[in-house]
């Protein structure tokens, strides 16, 4: 009974915040409170059981294992990252540490863990935004995703502070562990694709790392995060982050449904909880000022912190391990966070676009590296997008002889032995640095319809005369897309079957 109703409880209140274009764990949180206050009456406790407990626990230590996974040490050495991290970790913290001890007279221990807690940005949030839009490798959301893997590792060691356990002897073990990396390729390699690799990544998560290091006195949530972070070079990482995420995903409703069942909110909780999110936009802007500093361009600025306005789920994480008795309010606090950064985010460049003219003024003179203008180098035809669709037109124009460059928003996909340069063709601000005079033919192949609907306008707008050509899903993406001006679309699954018929029909002439 306990299992249907909190599963029940769970998926209608899913549903319920998914039809307001909110995040689903806002209805979860909702779901725990509901199951706390009518819970009692169909006979089920007030607070959360011992499984739902246990759930919420694996839930937290997968979602660790798979931040490791994604952990590039190198991209959080960035001046950018790790300073804007840092700085914004130490002015919010102080902001509100002065502001708990002076209007809420809380001791200092406490009003700093409390500030702390605040301090950090969703990443489930950042992370669900910045991939829906597949803007994960572009500028902004690489530096977004850089700095929320340090804001986790701060709450980590928080947490590993406050924990109280004393490292034993044998905890220094744990300095042997790079020595079995190969062991772990070997194990990946065996569990190939499928079930095997789900479980492999559970049992290094939750045995290895989270069981193991609290047998030797150190925190569970940091062992998961260093088995994450052991296999983090390996080529199907990715794959195993996907693979576990959602697994992980369903675990992580225990951990909201826990917190909505430890209490329900009372009148000072809600003010405290409203309080913070009149304060919010704070947040972001205070991203946005950093981010300007470091040279980031006012539009990767806007978009970064945006992504970043949000109080975090691990602010929520740190609050059950030490500071139980605000785990209500901060609840609160969080899910009316996510109800005002969810719908902003998704108007984040209609809002820039309507805003450009009064944030370009805070841009600095000199840019980041990777904000500086592409040369197309002479190149007469240009591919947008060089995943596999066009990296296979890129290769076809250059068999055929033509001058031809490409552009992505992956800075890893840029390169030199073929002619591609790094750009977000969704800035406006590229395509006012781009030199089109010598183009006579441009391909969309970017992967969503948005994307190319962008470059399509301000190509033309720009005083594009020549052919443009884009690469669609579905028919029905073909008519706005002529209307932006493309000149011709193509049907990608019907040329991949046309392709495989040529092929076939060429064995059948050869071989008859």
């Amino acid at each position: 009974m306990f299992e249907v109703l909190i599963l029940s409880f769970a998926f209608i209140f899913g549903i319920i915040a998914r039809q307001f274009s909110l995040p689903p764990l806002v209805g979860f949180l909702v779901a725990g409170f509901a199951l706390n206050a009518f819970g009692p009456s169909v006979g089920l406790p007030s607070e959360a059981g011992p499984l739902l407990e246990h759930l919420a626990h694996l839930g937290v230590l997968l979602l660790l294992f798979t931040i490791g996974l994604k952990l590039n040490v190198r991209s959080l050495a960035e001046p950018v990252v790790l300073g804007s991290a840092f700085i914004h970790l130490i002015i919010t913290s102080l902001f509100f540490t002065i502001s708990f001890v002076v209007f809420l007279s809380l001791p200092m221990d406490k009003a700093i863990l409390l500030a702390i807690a605040l301090s950090f940005s969703s990443t489930v949030l950042a992370a669900k935004v910045l991939e829906a839009k597949r803007e994960l490798r572009a500028l902004h959301g690489r530096i977004a995703i850089g700095i929320l893997i340090i804001q986790d590792l701060v709450a980590i060691a928080v947490l590993s502070f406050y924990s109280g356990q004393s490292p034993s002897p044998w905890a220094l073990l744990v300095f042997l562990l790079p020595l079995f990396r190969p062991l772990l390729y070997w194990f990946m390699s065996v569990a190939q694709h499928d079930e095997l690799l789900v479980l492999f990544g559970a049992v290094l998560a939750i045995a290895v790392g989270g069981m193991g290091f609290e047998a030797v006195g150190l925190s569970s949530e940091v062992g998961a995060l260093v088995m994450g972070l052991l296999l983090a070079k390996h080529p199907r990482a990715q794959e195993l982050s996907k693979a576990l995420w959602g697994v992980k995903e369903i675990l992580l409703i225990s951990f909201f449904l826990q917190i909505g069942m430890a209490g329900l909110p009372d009148t000072d909780a809600l003010i405290f909880a409203g309080v913070l999110a009149i304060v919010l936009p704070l947040k972001g802007l205070l991203f946005f000022a950093l981010l300007i500093a470091f040279r980031i361009r006012a539009r990767n600025a806007f978009l970064g912190g945006l992504s970043l306005t949000a109080y975090s789920e691990f602010g929520l994480i740190v609050a059950s391990g030490i500071l139980e008795e605000w785990l209500v309010p901060l609840a609160i606090a969080v899910a009316l966070s996510f109800v005002i950064a969810a719908p902003l985010n998704r108007l984040a460049h209609g809002l820039f676009d309507r805003w450009e003219n009064k944030l370009l003024r805070f841009e600095r003179n000199t840019y980041h590296p990777d904000e500086q203008p592409v040369n197309l180098g002479g190149a007469t035809v240009l591919v947008l997008g060089m995943g596999r669709t066009g990296s296979a037109a890129y290769d076809f124009f250059k068999e055929k002889g033509l001058s031809v460059a490409g552009v992505d928003s992956d800075p890893t996909k840029a390169e030199n032995e073929r002619h591609v340069s790094y750009g977000d063709i969704e800035d406006v601000g590229f395509w006012h640095q781009l030199d089109i005079a010598g183009l006579k033919a441009i391909t969309l192949a970017t992967p969503d319809l948005e994307s190319k609907l962008i470059a399509a306008r301000e190509l033309r707008k720009a005083g594009f005369t020549g052919q443009l050509f884009a690469g669609i899903n579905f028919q029905d993406e073909a008519a706005p897309l002529h209307e932006a001006g493309v000149n011709q679309t193509y049907l990608l699954m019907t040329g991949a079957g046309i392709g495989i018929a040529e092929k076939a029909w060429e064995s059948l002439q050869s071989n008859p």
